[in-house]
């Protein structure tokens, strides 16, 4: 391994522009468990910076196109943003979630604008998966971290263990108001976004369908009330509203104290995953308590328990 890359610090990674991030997530993919490559995590797991967002919702009811807008509007306000797109696609099929035209024509031109794609397969959840390691890495360094799921399956549940605001994505006239209200999905985001608002009555429709589905759930007069809101993505509509809504979640999250209490929730759930996935349920009881006390990062905490856990 080159040594440039095991020494880079958060310093490094957060001043040497993309190459350096590369660098950063290219380490952590090859190296997951290395002593360096804990230390770095836990430098930028102690330095949060961004709001994480994440965006899910069925595919084709317009992830990319909603990206591409919020990419846009967000650059326009002068924040810099990473982006993690999970691709359902086979590495055969070549196929990804964040379109050609985001990718072309800002990533490569800007240097406020980093995307990493990842398949499927790598589950978010896990300290040995890339999506924790670049969602950390990329907090530390950006204003904002958008990402954006398969949105079918596990891929609901999995980003609310990343992200501080979650978005659900629906498409008028697909059903997916009535799926949001059958699947209990209707418990995990904390923004309802309908689609394509410019289809008229059906997107009137889908809007009416998840403020009903909304209004019939339980929540703590401490909870943040789900916001319910619509955008025409391709028009560019509805979307200066909607970043409104997603920083007004974030200011009630830090706040109410929120934030600090979900992202330690998450962290600890990171841990735990990522000694089930390396030992087995075996290794997770030879662990002992994982819980994280104040200050501890949960990597600082593997390297900690790793090594009882690898003697044979």
């Amino acid at each position: 391994m080159n040594s440039s890359v095991g020494t880079l610090s958060l310093k490094e990674v957060a001043s040497g522009g993309k190459v350096s991030l590369a660098r950063a997530l290219a380490q952590l993919e090859r190296r997951p468990d290395a002593p360096e490559t804990l230390a770095l995590l836990s430098d930028a797991y102690h330095a949060p910076r961004a709001h994480v967002v994440g965006l899910t919702g069925p595919p084709g009811v317009g992830k990319s196109t909603l990206m591409g807008a919020l990419i846009d509007a967000l650059r326009a306000e002068g924040r810099t943003i990473g982006i993690i797109a999970v691709d359902p696609s086979s590495t055969r099929s070549g196929g990804a979630l964040l379109g050609d035209r985001v990718r072309l024509s800002r990533e490569t031109v800007d240097d406020g604008v980093f995307v990493r794609s990842m398949a499927a397969r790598d589950r978010l959840g896990g300290l040995a998966d890339l999506t924790i390691a670049a969602m950390v890495l990329m907090r530390a360094v950006f204003d904002v971290v958008l990402i954006e799921t398969v949105g079918v399956g596990q891929s609901e549940t999995d980003v609310a263990s990343v992200a501080d605001t979650v978005v659900f994505c629906v498409q008028p006239g697909s059903g997916d108001s009535l799926q949001f209200m059958k699947a209990g999905i209707v418990e995990i985001p904390h923004v309802a976004l309908v689609t394509k608002a410019d289809m008229g009555k059906a997107a009137q429709r889908a809007l009416a369908d998840l403020k009903g589905a909304l209004s019939l759930s339980e929540q703590g007069k401490d909870q943040w009330p789900v916001a319910v809101t619509s955008v025409a993505a391709s028009e560019r509509e509805g979307i200066d509203g909607f970043i409104e809504i997603l920083d007004r979640h974030m200011t009630w999250l830090r706040e109410t104290e929120a934030l600090d209490a979900a992202r330690h929730a998450q962290a600890e759930l990171w841990l735990r995953a990522a000694v089930r996935e390396r030992f087995g349920r075996d290794g997770l009881k030879r662990a002992g308590d994982l819980k994280l006390s104040a200050g501890v990062s949960p990597f600082a905490r593997m390297g900690q328990v790793m090594p009882n856990l690898t003697q044979k």
